[in-house]
């Protein structure tokens, strides 16, 4: 199975979609993806939807990681909304959710990132 990444910024906030499988073969162009549009609209926050996204490896996390450094560096945050059960235990094994704020739905992450 392949990834489907929907990318969409909304003022300063790039709104990441995932579906299908983040893996070794999908991360590389999920991090040029998101990396360039970031630098392109000065992207100060990530709200990232996992929802339909049935699994991920270690790949998939370093990407993620990765964008939340870049982030980071702009004083920005990132949040993680309406993820599946089976990358929420990922989440939780990596210790991930220490940085990353989970809100239950894109609706709620939009409006704390306050472009809801």
């Amino acid at each position: 199975m392949s990834l489907a990444i929907n990318l969409e910024v909304k003022k300063d906030v790039l709104c990441i979609r995932l579906s299908g499988e983040l893996d070794h073969h999908t991360a590389e162009q999920l991090k040029e993806q998101a990396s360039k549009l970031i630098e392109e609209h000065n992207v100060k926050h990530i709200m990232l939807n996992l929802e339909s996204l049935e699994f991920m490896d270690s790949s998939g996390l370093g990407v993620i990681l990765g964008r939340y450094k870049q982030i980071k560096q702009k004083h920005g945050e990132m949040i993680v909304c309406a993820i599946s059960p089976v990358v929420k235990r990922l989440f939780e094994m990596s210790g991930l959710f220490k940085i990353i704020r989970l809100e239950t739905s894109e609706e709620n992450a939009l409006q704390r990132l306050g472009v809801a």
